[in-house]
């Protein structure tokens, strides 16, 4: 339970990260202004393809991290995952360009724009829920995060409601950015992002108390890493 309020907080505080980086999405949004009902139910579709894209990633990433479970290592795995996040917050912006990946990642968003542009053009409700989809899959520091806690949570299905819950969390402020445009000021987004980094720190720290097994309740519960004992073997 504590994971998942970590999701949806950090897709809440992440949300104002979002306004800026898929604001001009959400603000060119195909919608019908002549009619609330349906300007609505479109805002709520092209979220819901956002929180669908995020399930699928985390049904995925958590089936990844249930394999390390299943070997027996979801201990090592949780303090490295909370290693790795405390390293990319405190490297230094600079540093990241030094992964000459550039090229790739612009022909990859070139790819998607395209696809974007085609249904912005049909203006309907499945174009909508479509263009939420397509924007789930465009590069984001903080859906890589989330990405790393649904890994952590060692299901496949945990792992989808962990990416779910995180894309709930940043449904309020995408949702009323739809509905009433760019209504929320600089200076308030600049201080929430301020925030995201405190956020991030104190998720990776819970990761590494989760890993070191300490025994307590919901913060660092004990993990056994006996493996299963066949039954039939026992009673020769």
């Amino acid at each position: 339970m504590t994971f998942i309020w970590a999701a949806i907080t950090l897709g809440f505080l992440g949300s104002f990260h979002c306004v800026g980086m898929c604001g001009p999405i959400a603000l060119a949004l195909p919608l019908n202004h002549n009619s609330i009902t349906s300007k609505i139910a479109g805002a709520l579709l092209y979220n819901f393809g956002r929180m669908f894209t995020y399930a699928l990633f985390g049904s995925l990433f958590g089936l990844l991290g249930q394999s390390v479970v299943i070997a027996g290592y979801q201990q090592a795995l949780s303090i490295t995952l909370g290693v790795i996040i405390l390293i990319m917050v405190l490297l230094p912006s600079s540093a990241y360009g030094r992964f000459k990946i550039t090229a790739f990642i612009y022909s990859y968003i070139g790819k998607l724009k395209q696809k974007l542009g085609v249904l912005f053009q049909k203006r309907s409700y499945s174009s909508l829920f479509f263009i939420g989809t397509l924007n789930g899959l465009l590069p984001c520091g903080l859906v890589y995060l989330g990405i790393t806690g649904a890994i952590a949570t060692g299901s496949s299905l945990e792992g989808a409601l962990f990416m779910a819950m995180f894309g709930l969390g940043t449904l309020p402020a995408m949702f009323v950015l739809g509905m009433l445009g760019n209504s929320i000021s600089i200076n308030f987004r600049n201080k929430i992002n301020k925030a995201i980094p405190v956020f991030v720190v104190a998720m990776a720290l819970l990761l590494i108390l989760r890993g070191m097994n300490l025994g307590i309740p919901y913060i660092s519960p004990e993990m056994s890493a006996s493996k299963p004992e066949c039954s039939k073997c026992c009673h020769k």
